[in-house]
Parts: structure tokens; C-alpha cells; sequence
């Protein structure tokens, strides 16, 4: 017996107030950053005051909103209609001014679009928790530029920072985040314990300690079994490698008691009942399957999945018709050597409705796995979305 998956009612998350933040998560190449652009342009029209983040690199959603930028500030969004059908927003090259844009009684919505900024969100972080001096010496440093713009994990780590920084300000009634392609997708939830395992690796704890004993010179060698350390690594690394990394740890030691801090709040945020994680997937066996790991992953956090959505579903106007009895009428025009535009037209339907069948037993495969989960469906289009017009009409379907 065929299962059917409950219906994800998008408009019900958007117009919750209590729902505070919406997290875009799935494989690459599904749409994800469409389906976040579409969910923060309806929020935004149906009275919300939105804020979407991507830390996607492509800049489809900047071409999509009509923005001539996208970078770490929120952007203002021109286009956006009130509930009413009329247009707001200002200039879309504007940045946030750090107001509300939604009223109490949803009359009216706005709409702000950014891309993380891995290195600037991070500069941001060091200026803002330490002294000008230290701030320099961080900033400057040369481990530290590499730290901030190549490091394992910082990126989503730096995703942690950026939500917190925005549902802390209090700006926005939602705030919707597009995640990285693949499974990385879900890395910000390891990033606390990533950088605590770095920051508290023998490596760092050795580099740190003439710091912490109090000495003249944090590069001074306190002892014989320090030094020994030390010389191994001045071979491995060189000498003024080894010294911008002990300057480094010095000088970030008190600041990353605060980033750990902040990470486990933002984690906890993410568990916390206003929080929606939607799935977004296409209707292929490898994507499908992704979708599979992305539920389990967040049951495993406790971290609240709304459901998923399934873009680029192919269906038929003429379903009545299946591809058996379309193939045996093509097959018969084709014998008598008549009509073979017709023939062709309904080789292609033929077609259409087997891949429609296929991706309908993907879809059950995932609904048997887990039949609990709703679900949402967007149809094939026929080009990209490219306008705040195709965004709107993908939350269209998305909430029909």
C-alpha cells in the first residue's frame, strides 16, 4: 500500500509569529537557494519583516532580487508588494538601517538579502570583543589571515556567528539562512566542537603557555621541556612561522572564550520551538537520499524539521493518458507512416509520464523511510527564475 506523505503548509510557518528562523538545508544543485529567496520574498509580502543569508557563493540570489551587490550587509530589497498588492522597499542597493520593517499588525513586510562574508564577519568578531591594540596585533598577524580565510570549518563556523549577530539585534521578525551545498550543509552544527577540539589541542595549549605563566616575553622559552617543543617546531614550521603563530595565540586567547560562548547559544537557538528546518531536494535517488541523511542528522541534534521540499517534480496535463497506451499509439501512427508530428508529441508524453512515475517511486521511498515528515512540491519550470516575478510564483506553488 502506497503512502502518503502529510502536506507541508509553508504559509503556516511564514505567518507564525513565534517562527523566528528558517533553515534551507540539502544537497547542491536543488534549488536550495531559490527555495530561501522565495521563502523570504512570501514571509516578506504576507507582512514579515525578513532577512535572508546565504553562504552560498554563486549570486543567484542577488541577480534574483534585483540587487547589483550582495556581500556581509543586509540589502534592502525594491519590489516587495504589501499585503495589499502595492509595492515597498527602497533602493535595493540601500543596507539595513536596523529597524523593523513589518508593523505589529502585519500591514506591512520588507525584505533584506546578504552573503556571508567569511573574513570580514570575522574582523567584525575580533574588533568588536577586544581592545584596539590586541584587535591590531590579531588582525595583522599573519596566521591569523590565513586562520580567517582558509581554515576547516570556518566558514560555517562564521555562518554561527553571523545568525546569532542577526537574531540578537532584533531586527527582523525571521530570519532565513541558505546553507552550503552537500553535507556540509549541516558542518555548522559541528563548528562549536570543531574549534573547541582546535583550541584545545596539546598544539595550542603548548603555544600558549608562556602567555599564561606571566613572563616577560610571550616567546620566551619558560623551560627546558618547552623549549625542546619549540625547537621541533621551529624545524617544522620556521622560526617566523612559529612566532606569528604563538602571537597569535596570545593575542586571540580571551577572545575565544566569547566565540565559544556564542556558538553554543546559537546551537541552542537552533533547537529552540522558533526554529524550522525545511529540506529542500530534488526527485533523484542521490538527492532523495541526502534528504534521508539531513533527517536523521537533525533528529539526532533535536533540531525541529518543518519538512521537505521536492523541486523540479515532472507531471503531465494529460496524466489521464499513460505512457503504456501513448507508446502503443505512437507505435501504431508510425506503422501506417501517418501523423508523425502527433506520433512524436506523444513519444515525448510517453516519456514525461515515465520519469514522472519514476520520481513518484522516489518520493515513496523517502515517505516509507519516513512517514511523518511533510511534504511540499514544486513543478519542473521552464527556465530559471531570474526575477522577484519567478520568485514569487515558486512561493506560490510552494504553499499550494
Amino acid at each position: 500500500m502506497t503512502k502518503t506523505a502529510p502536506a507541508l503548509d509553508i504559509d503556516a510557518i511564514l505567518d507564525d509569529e513565534n517562527t523566528r528562523i528558517v533553515v534551507c538545508c540539502g544537497s547542491g544543485g536543488v534549488g536550495k537557494t531559490t527555495t530561501a529567496a522565495a521563502l523570504g520574498l512570501r514571509a516578506a509580502e504576507r507582512g514579515r519583516s525578513v532577512v535572508v543569508l546565504t553562504v552560498d557563493p554563486a549570486k543567484r540570489l542577488a541577480q534574483a532580487m534585483g540587487l547589483t551587490e550582495l556581500d556581509n550587509i543586509p540589502r534592502l530589497v525594491k519590489g516587495v508588494r504589501s499585503p495589499d498588492g502595492a509595492k515597498g522597499g527602497h533602493d535595493g542597493s540601500q543596507a539595513a538601517t536596523g529597524s523593523r520593517g513589518g508593523s505589529p499588525d502585519g500591514s506591512r513586510g520588507e525584505l533584506h538579502a546578504m552573503m556571508l562574508d567569511m573574513k570580514r564577519t570575522f574582523d567584525e568578531i575580533i574588533e568588536a570583543h577586544a581592545d584596539p591594540e590586541r584587535a591590531r596585533q590579531i588582525l595583522t598577524n599573519p596566521f591569523y589571515q590565513s586562520l580567517s580565510s582558509s581554515f576547516s570549518g570556518t566558514q560555517e563556523y562564521m555562518a554561527m556567528e553571523k545568525l546569532g549577530q542577526l537574531r540578537r539585534s532584533g531586527d527582523w521578525d525571521l530570519i532565513i539562512v541558505d546553507t552550503p551545498p552537500s553535507r556540509s550543509a549541516l558542518d555548522f552544527l559541528d563548528a562549536p566542537e570543531r574549534l573547541g577540539r582546535f583550541l584545545d589541542g596539546r598544539l595550542i595549549r603548548i603555544l600558549m603557555a608562556p602567555a599564561k605563566a606571566g613572563g616577560r616575553s610571550a616567546f620566551k622559552l619558560l623551560n627546558a621541556g618547552f623549549g625542546i617543543v619549540a625547537g621541533a617546531l621551529t624545524k617544522v614550521l620556521g622560526a617566523q612561522v612559529l612566532k606569528d603563530l604563538q602571537m597569535f595565540v596570545s593575542a586571540l586567547d580571551a577572545v575565544f572564550g566569547g566565540f565559544r560562548q556564542r556558538a553554543d547559544q546559537t546551537y541552542k537557538l537552533l533547537q529552540a520551538p522558533g526554529t524550522a528546518f525545511v529540506i529542500v531536494a530534488t526527485p533523484e535517488r542521490d538527492a532523495i537520499r541526502e534528504a534521508s541523511y539531513f533527517v536523521e542528522r537533525l533528529a539526532e541534534e533535536r533540531m525541529p524539521l518543518a519538512g521537505l521540499v521536492i523541486n523540479r517534480m515532472h507531471r503531465s496535463p494529460a496524466a489521464a493518458l499513460s505512457a503504456a497506451r501513448s507508446t502503443a499509439a505512437a507505435e501504431d501512427l508510425e506503422s501506417r507512416g501517418e501523423h508523425d508530428l502527433a506520433a512524436a508529441v506523444l513519444r515525448l508524453h510517453a516519456g514525461r509520464m515515465q520519469l514522472a512515475a519514476r520520481e513518484q517511486r522516489e518520493q515513496e521511498h523517502f515517505t516509507s523511510a519516513h512517514p511523518t515528515v511533510p511534504i511540499a512540491h514544486v513543478p519542473a519550470m521552464a527556465e530559471d527564475v531570474h526575477d522577484l516575478d519567478g520568485l514569487r510564483e515558486i512561493g506560490e506553488l510552494l504553499a499550494s
